[in-house]
């Protein structure tokens, strides 16, 4: 008796508009996060991505899906960001210059109430974000120094408080209007981390180890 072979099944692949409301429920959250927080209401969220609260849902089930979602598509991008800094062969300070100025307009600085919110740091997916770009920004950095543009007694941390203080205002303040000058104040930051120093730093250097204890 001749059999029927087992009917070949294709992977299941996410629709592409499925795609498109995720990406449009992550930037609404980025956005809304930057603005209010990390408690931003859902239901607000929804509205501003254009989809429904079951949408929501379905692509993300609790909140800490959602916030742990935009945590990492920040710290994808600005990996990508060192990534191609690294790959810059000119002038090594210059290089952790643009970097600065582009992980700035990434608002990194919705990262800083989130990752100290109550959501779980210890998940896998933000385990290997945060490591990978931990060690691009530190390979930037060791770059700068190795060529003696930047002070020996700065820190990976250094770089990324003071990115992350300027970039924007405390979620929730409505100080919108002082992205204007995130720049221009960034690049008075950058000038002062050049070699040779002009003053001595109080404290120690900022590892991104100390940023993340309570």
């Amino acid at each position: 008796m001749q059999t029927t072979p087992p009917v070949q099944r294709r992977a299941t692949r996410p629709r592409a508009d499925a795609l498109r409301n995720r990406e449009r429920i992550v930037t609404a959250a980025l956005e809304m996060f930057v603005e209010f927080g990390p408690d931003a209401p859902l239901d607000e969220i929804a509205r501003r991505a254009g989809v429904g609260n079951a949408t929501v849902y379905r692509h993300f089930p609790d909140r800490d899906a959602l916030v742990r979602e935009v945590v990492c598509s920040v710290i994808d991008r600005t990996s990508q960001i060192a990534e191609r800094a690294l790959a810059e062969a000119g002038d090594a300070f210059e290089a952790l210059s643009h970097f600065a100025h582009a992980a700035a307009d990434e608002r990194i600085s919705v990262l800083c109430p989130m990752v100290s919110s109550t959501f779980n740091q210890h998940h896998p997916d933000l385990v290997a974000a945060r490591e990978r770009y931990e060690g691009l920004v530190e390979e930037i950095t060791d770059r700068a120094k190795a060529a003696g543009q930047l002070r020996p007694d700065v820190g990976v941390g250094d770089l990324m408080v003071a990115v992350a203080q300027l970039s924007r205002p405390p979620a929730g303040t409505g100080c919108v209007s002082a992205g204007r000058f995130v720049h221009r104040h960034l690049q008075l930051f950058l000038d002062g981390l050049r070699a040779p120093a002009r003053s001595e730093l109080p404290g120690t250097a900022v590892t991104m180890e100390e940023l993340r204890r309570p």
